[in-house]
């Protein structure tokens, strides 16, 4: 699986961008407060701009992200609402030349994650030879779709009872991985193939297919009524636009310490982005708009409460139904679904 490394921490950075002359821009560069190496959401932090030949100045002007800011006292206040990786840059005017100077910040949550916990409210029969990839309620009708090579599905499954309702075959060159639910279509990812598929939703006919843009791979998929969010392995989440299916942006994951690059299977809930950690047991509670994971729950157990057999696989698969308001959840090859209410840990 692909692994985000940060490389570029709050330092100085060589690279440097010019327009005009490339001897102005080597003389200048951007440096960061001494030791300021994590940057959390509306910190300051102090931004110099070093002229190296003590050339003659006619204006600096500052720009995070392509819009315009003003230092105070030589800080800079982080105030951006969407988190990560950052560009800063100084537009540098000397003598009619001008440079572009940039130097690359990560901006993190300013709270640690708060940690929560479940309770089992009930358990429901699953489908043992389920290798689950993608769960979201419909019209109280639960659809799954799952994965592995020559074995991959869209169904729709009765939840009190386990019984497939529907299902369809992926051709055999596709893994699946997950789906989502808007305006009566389903829109299920495929893994490494760089494909995802739309089905009617009543009957799981295929109405066409979309191809990915940016986004690395294919992992979890939710929406909000209006949009799509993708999830690719990676430390972001991408936004879709579901009609023409294509990336429009996407936030980064990150707690106020690091990025955090695993979240797989997602749920969308009242703008947060539920999503499980890959191959843990666990679910991050994300905020959609800036990124932050503001809380993280502990699953812990919960595998051991279901049938033992060899091929039972991670804890995978997160739907919550509106009208119980509560969360259902499962793995790869159990034998259960579980309803459960998340609630923050005492203490």
């Amino acid at each position: 699986m692909y692994k985000f490394k940060f490389s570029a921490a709050l330092a100085a950075i060589g690279l440097v961008l010019s327009c005009g002359e490339t001897d102005l821009s080597r003389n200048f560069s951007l440096e960061l407060e001494k030791g300021a190496k994590k940057i959390q959401q509306y910190q300051s932090v102090g931004v110099q701009l070093k002229n190296r030949e003590g050339l003659p100045l006619d204006s600096v002007v500052y720009f995070l992200e392509g819009q315009p800011v003003t230092l105070t006292d030589g800080k800079l206040t982080m105030a951006t609402p969407i988190l990560g990786t950052k560009h800063l840059q100084a537009h540098v005017f000397s003598e009619g030349q001008k440079a572009i100077i940039e130097a690359e910040i990560l901006v993190l949550a300013k709270e640690t994650p708060a940690l929560y916990t479940y309770e089992i409210l009930n358990s429901y029969p699953h489908d043992p030879k389920a290798f689950t990839q993608g769960l979201e309620f419909f019209k109280d009708t639960l659809y799954e779709s799952t994965g592995r090579r020559g074995a991959s599905t869209l169904r729709k499954v009765d939840f009190l009872t386990g019984e497939v309702l529907t299902d369809v075959a992926l051709d055999k060159q596709f893994f699946g991985e997950g789906l989502t639910v808007l305006n009566d279509t389903v829109y299920m990812l495929t893994w490494q193939s760089g494909t995802g598929f739309m089905f009617d939703a009543q009957t799981l006919r295929k109405l066409g297919s979309f191809e990915y843009g940016e986004s690395e791979e294919g992992w979890g998929l939710a929406n909000d009524g209006v949009q799509i969010f993708k999830s690719d392995g990676t430390q972001r989440i991408w936004t879709l636009d579901p009609g023409t299916l294509q990336e429009t942006g996407f936030v980064e994951t990150v707690t106020d310490k690091s990025v955090f690059n695993k979240a797989n299977e997602l749920e969308y809930v009242d703008g947060k982005l539920y999503a499980n950690v890959w191959q843990k047991e666990s679910m991050m509670i994300i905020d959609a708009t800036s990124g932050a994971i503001e809380g993280v729950v502990n699953f812990g157990g919960l595998k051991e409460k279901v049938g033992q057999h060899p091929d039972l696989d991670v804890f995978n698969g997160v739907a919550y139904h509106p009208g119980r308001k509560s969360f259902f959840v499962t793995g790869k090859n159990w034998d259960t679904l579980f309803e459960v209410r998340i609630f923050k840990r005492q203490g």
